[in-house]
C-alpha cells in the first residue's frame, strides 16, 4: 500500500465507528477484520487472536533496527451503550459536521485506533524503522473488564508481548485548559477498582404503617452522606506532581491558591471552589465511592427489612481493599455492612525518565501546551499488561476544545478532525523517539 492510498486519519475514523461494537455484546469481529485488511494490504504480518470467533484481537508489529526492546501501542474497538441518550446526530453515522467528526468512540477509544494505525502505516510507507519494534495491538472488550480482550492475551498468549517494557495507550495526551493555559496531562498511573456491596437492614412491616428509621431511612442516610462529605485526603507523588506543574505555570494569585491544594487541611474547601474542575482534580486525591445500584422491596406495600447499594469504589495507587473499608465505615458508621465484591489492583506507576520524553514531544508538536503527570481515575487496559511487567502511560494525542471531554461515555461523542492529522504526525514522531 502506497502513502497515496492510505486512507487518511479521519476516513479511517469514520469506518470505525460505522462497525456498532457496542459492548455488551461488543461484536467486534468486522471491526478488527477491517483494520487486518489494512494492515495486510501494507505488508504487515498480522495475528488474530480471540476467545471466541465473535470478538477478536489484532496483533501486528512495525520491524525496528533492533537497538531497543519493543513498545507495545493499545487501543480498544468496542464502545459503550448509546441507550437513553439523545444525539444531536446519530452515533454510529460518522458524520462531520463544521469540522468536527461525530459519533461513539471517537474519544473513547477508537480515535486512538485511527491514529496508531494512520502512523504505522504512514511509517512503513515511508520507510521509517524505530530504534525497536511497534507492536500494535486492537483490543476487544476493554468497556466490560477485559475478559476478551487484554485479559485474555495477557493471561493465555503472553508471547506475543515477549521484551516489552512499556506501553502506550488511552488516558492521557489530552489538551485541557487552566487559567487560561493549555496543559497536556500524560498518564502515570491510575486508580484501582474496588466495587463493593453495602447492606442495610431493620424492621420490615406492612406499608399501611409506617416504621420510621428502617432500612429505607438508613439508606438515605448513606446516600446523603455520601453526597456530602468525601473520604481522606491523600496527595500521592503523581498528584503531587501534576497540580505543582499546573501551579508553575499559572500567574499570581491562581499559582498559591492551586498549591493549597497539597495542604490536606484546605484542599476539600478548595475543591469545592474549584466548581467542576474541582470534581475532577477531587478524584486524584481521594479514594472514592459513588452510589451506583439499589436493590430492595419486592411490593409496593410490603416495608423492606433490607436493602443492598452497589458501590463503585476507586483507590488510589498504593491503597488496598482494607483502606477503603476503613475509611468508609469511619464516614458511614457501624450500622451498615460493606463487602467488597471485586478488586483489581492497579499498574505501578511509570517511569519518569520515558515521560521526559513524552512530554518534550508535545511541547515540540505544541510549543504553547504544558505537559504535566496526570492520575487517572478510572481503569485501563494498562492493568492486565501490568502483569507481565509492563509499565503504561497514557498518550494519545489529542487537542480538545474543554467541554467535549465531558462527551466520553455521554451523548454527541465527537472530535475536531483537525486533531486527528495533528495527533498522527505527533505519533509519528514518538515512535522514532520513544524508545522500549
Amino acid at each position: 500500500m502506497t502513502e497515496k492510498f492510505i486512507p487518511q486519519p479521519v476516513e479511517l475514523l469514520q469506518t470505525l465507528i460505522r462497525f456498532d461494537t457496542t459492548n455488551p455484546p461488543g461484536n467486534e469481529a468486522a471491526c478488527i477484520s477491517y483494520l487486518d485488511s489494512l494492515f495486510k494490504q501494507a505488508g504487515f504480518a498480522t495475528t488474530i487472536l480471540g476467545k471466541t470467533a465473535e470478538r477478536p484481537n489484532l496483533i501486528t508489529r512495525l520491524p525496528g533496527r533492533g537497538e531497543a526492546p519493543p513498545v507495545l501501542w493499545q487501543a480498544h474497538v468496542d464502545v459503550v451503550t448509546t441507550a437513553e441518550q439523545t444525539w444531536q446526530h446519530p452515533p454510529f453515522a460518522g458524520e462531520i459536521v463544521d469540522g468536527v467528526l461525530w459519533g461513539r468512540g471517537t474519544l473513547d477509544d477508537k480515535g486512538a485506533a485511527a491514529i496508531m494505525t494512520a502512523a504505522l502505516l504512514r511509517a512503513k510507507a515511508q520507510g521509517i524503522v524505530p530504534p525497536g519494534d511497534i507492536i500494535f495491538t486492537a483490543l476487544a472488550d476493554e468497556e466490560a473488564g477485559g475478559e476478551y480482550g487484554a485479559k485474555f492475551l495477557v493471561e493465555e498468549h503472553p508471547e506475543q508481548f515477549e521484551g516489552v517494557r512499556f506501553a502506550l495507550g488511552e488516558g492521557g495526551g489530552v489538551s485541557v485548559t487552566m487559567g487560561g493555559k493549555k496543559f497536556y496531562v500524560i498518564m502515570l498511573g491510575e486508580k484501582q477498582i474496588c466495587w463493593m456491596r453495602l447492606t442495610v437492614r431493620g424492621r420490615a412491616g406492612h406499608g399501611s404503617v409506617p416504621l420510621r428509621g428502617q432500612a429505607m431511612a438508613k439508606l438515605a442516610r448513606v446516600l446523603d452522606t455520601l453526597d456530602r462529605k468525601r473520604l481522606p485526603v491523600h496527595i500521592t507523588p503523581v498528584a503531587r506532581a501534576m497540580i505543582t506543574g499546573i501551579a508553575d505555570a499559572l500567574p499570581f494569585p491562581q499559582n498559591v491558591v492551586l498549591r493549597q491544594l497539597l495542604n490536606p487541611a484546605l484542599t476539600d474547601r478548595l475543591l469545592d471552589m474549584l466548581g467542576d474542575r474541582g470534581e475532577q482534580l477531587s478524584a486524584s486525591l481521594h479514594n472514592t465511592a459513588s452510589p451506583t445500584i439499589v436493590r430492595g422491596g419486592e411490593k409496593t406495600n410490603v416495608i423492606p427489612g433490607e436493602i443492598t447499594l452497589g458501590l463503585d469504589g476507586r483507590l488510589l495507587p498504593g491503597f488496598t481493599p482494607d483502606d477503603m473499608l476503613r475509611e468508609l465505615r469511619a464516614l458511614l458508621g457501624n450500622d451498615v455492612d460493606i463487602a467488597v465484591e471485586r478488586y483489581e489492583p492497579g499498574p505501578q506507576m511509570a517511569d519518569m525518565e520515558r515521560y521526559t520524553v513524552l512530554a518534550d514531544i508535545l511541547r515540540k508538536a505544541d510549543p504553547e501546551g504544558i505537559p504535566v503527570p496526570y492520575l487517572v481515575a478510572g481503569v485501563t487496559d494498562a492493568r492486565h499488561f501490568a502483569r507481565l511487567g509492563i509499565q503504561s502511560y497514557g498518550f494519545i494525542p489529542t487537542q480538545l476544545p474543554d467541554e467535549l471531554i465531558k462527551t466520553i461515555h455521554a451523548a454527541d461523542e465527537r472530535i475536531p478532525v483537525a486533531t486527528l492529522e495533528w495527533g498522527t504526525q505527533v505519533l509519528m514522531e514518538t515512535l522514532q523517539r520513544f524508545k522500549g
